[in-house]
């Protein structure tokens, strides 16, 4: 039996979670002296008889699959508890996962990393701010982690790669499935310059009870969470419950107090957990050592600002409403002659980048 071949058979062990597999891996040095260590041992040292049964007739038929997934592709990864590609943050969570299927690179999961997460249904500005913040970000030196869902998650994503930074996508199903189906394409692109995690193997659906453990996964890899949007029931504030557990930094964006989707922000903000943040350069001053040093230079108050050659006629014309004293929105509108949505999602990518400062009163003034 090859030591992969061990391993994958206490990923498929029914009733060896996490906790118990690093006892049995600690009494008896390796996954083939486990798999040897027969009934009698493994009942002493805490295994249930579901365990117990699972470790004397290893799943082969679902081994075979995790294989031949592993086989079919050189990104194609599986990173067990003692490789040292295995992520550092992750191996100090309470429970950390056995093992790690990952199509990508996963050089990637030992980078800086900021968790975002949020609402499956979010209003069109919190899925814009997602994608501006994971952007931003992303350009910064952070690598984007998030969950692959629909919404905020998928934004994040998707603002990370516009940045052309990598980022890591944790799943809740086996390697060989994409959940949700409509993410598919999206799934790709991650892989392709960034990494797709699981710790689930191969044939896996989703089922709601993954969701939770996915999520300690998505809080452990970063030293981050930032929640964007989220009710008081939604699975965001989970994340940002282990990310607390975890001694990572929680951050949330406030919204309006009509809008029943910050609420959850609120109340994250409210009781002293998450720290507010109104841009994306207040998370760098909270975690300047994550900046890789090439970033370092550039202050955490200055975004590095594109060349304004490069900004579209739209871009252009609302920087030049904005001017060097304060205006209101309805001041750059009426200069504009542009609609509410254009020019507020303008006016949040000139923030980002530098060129606009938002003042007290819903106000804005050119930079610089």
């Amino acid at each position: 039996m090859s030591e992969q071949h061990a391993w994958l058979a206490l990923v498929r062990t029914p009733g060896l979670g996490s906790a118990l597999a690093a006892s049995l891996l600690e009494r008896f040095g390796s996954p083939r002296a486990v798999l040897d260590a027969g009934p009698e041992a493994w009942r002493r040292a805490g295994a249930t008889a579901a365990a117990v049964d699972g470790l004397r007739n290893p799943d082969e038929e679902g081994i075979q699959l995790d294989q031949a997934w592993l086989a079919a592709g050189a990104d194609h990864h599986l990173i067990t508890r003692d490789d040292p590609r295995y992520p550092a943050l992750l191996r100090e969570i309470p429970n950390p996962p056995l093992c790690l299927f990952v199509n990508g690179d996963p050089e990637v999961l030992a980078l800086p990393q900021l968790a975002i997460v949020g609402s499956r249904n979010p209003t069109p500005g919190g899925r814009r701010t997602a994608r501006e913040f994971g952007r931003h970000l992303a350009g910064r030196g952070l690598t984007i982690t998030s969950g692959l869902a629909l919404g905020v998650d998928a934004a994040a994503h998707q603002g990370a790669l516009d940045a052309g930074g990598p980022t890591v996508a944790v799943t809740a199903t086996g390697p060989d499935r994409v959940y949700p189906g409509r993410n598919r394409s999206l799934a790709h692109a991650i892989a392709a310059d960034g990494a797709v995690v699981t710790e689930f193997p191969c044939g896996t659906p989703a089922r709601a009870g993954h969701f939770p453990r996915r999520n300690r996964i998505i809080s452990g890899l970063a030293a981050g969470t930032l929640v964007v949007e989220a009710s008081p029931r939604s699975g965001s504030l989970i994340t940002a419950r282990y990310a607390l557990e975890q001694g990572r930094e929680v951050f949330a964006i406030p919204g309006s107090i009509h809008n029943p989707l910050a609420r959850g922000c609120h109340r994250l903000i409210r009781d002293g957990t998450a720290k507010l943040v109104e841009q994306a350069d207040e998370i760098l001053e909270e975690l300047p050592a994550l900046l890789r040093p090439q970033d370092c230079g550039t202050g955490a108050d200055e975004a590095p600002a594109e060349p304004a050659a490069e900004l579209d006629a739209e871009h252009r014309r609302v920087l030049e409403a904005v001017g060097h004293d304060p205006v209101p929105l309805e001041t750059v509108l009426q200069r504009t002659g542009l609609t509410a949505d254009t020019v507020s999602s303008i006016l949040l990518l000139l923030e980002l980048s530098g060129r606009v400062e938002a003042m007290p009163g819903g106000r804005y003034i050119r930079a610089g």
